[in-house]
């Protein structure tokens, strides 16, 4: 059963990013984006960083109270702040393989809408962690978008993240591929009208 959730500030910025570095560390995009295991850490770790501390001060990231899971979403409207991690960072801590995050943040805007909308930019769960564990951080944030009547938009490397989110509402679309790397699985759960339970 997974432990309580709450919003993570600016003080957890660290152990979130450590988080999700440990939750990458095998992860079939993470292994193309990175295929030297031993820098694969270290690039992660920077530049998860920059995402996450920026995600915490403009988004909305919650933790697993037992730090089994994390969610990073962020709401995207029309005069919405651009993403943080730019060209200069992929540049500065990817270097060679900057290329390919490239053209992994292309493949994902290809899918992502401009109209006004929430997206989920990470999911994750620990190691030795099976994806229920996510359950409640799905629940607890769509509970918050459903106020909106905002769809939100997701893109997932695994299909355990596809599978759960199919679960929760999300309809998956046709696959993106990656010049000789892995599929990517894109999701959108429709937004519900506001006021549409009104009677």
């Amino acid at each position: 059963m997974t432990a309580s959730v709450r919003r993570a500030g600016p003080a957890d910025v660290a152990a979130v990013t450590a988080l999700l570095v440990d939750a990458l560390s095998r992860d079939p995009v993470a292994e193309w984006l990175l295929p030297d295991a031993d820098n694969r850490a270290d690039v992660l770790h920077r530049l998860l960083a920059v995402d996450i501390d920026h995600a915490i001060e403009r988004g909305h990231v919650d933790v697993a109270g037992d730090w089994s899971a994390v969610a990073v979403w962020r709401r995207h409207d029309l005069d919405a702040d651009r993403w943080a991690l730019g060209d200069y960072h992929l540049t500065t801590f990817a270097g060679r393989a900057a290329p390919r995050f490239s053209e992994l943040n292309a493949a994902i805007r290809s899918y992502r809408s401009d109209a006004p909308h929430h997206w989920l930019s990470w999911l994750a769960v620990q190691p030795g962690y099976a994806w229920p564990v996510a359950d409640e951080l799905l629940r607890q944030h769509h509970h918050v978008v459903d106020q909106t009547g905002h769809p939100v938009y997701a893109v997932v490397t695994t299909e355990g993240a596809r599978d759960l989110l199919c679960q929760h509402g999300y309809r998956p679309d046709l696959p993106l591929h990656l010049a000789s790397g892995p599929r990517l699985w894109p999701l959108t759960c429709a937004g519900r009208p506001i006021g549409s339970s009104s009677g």
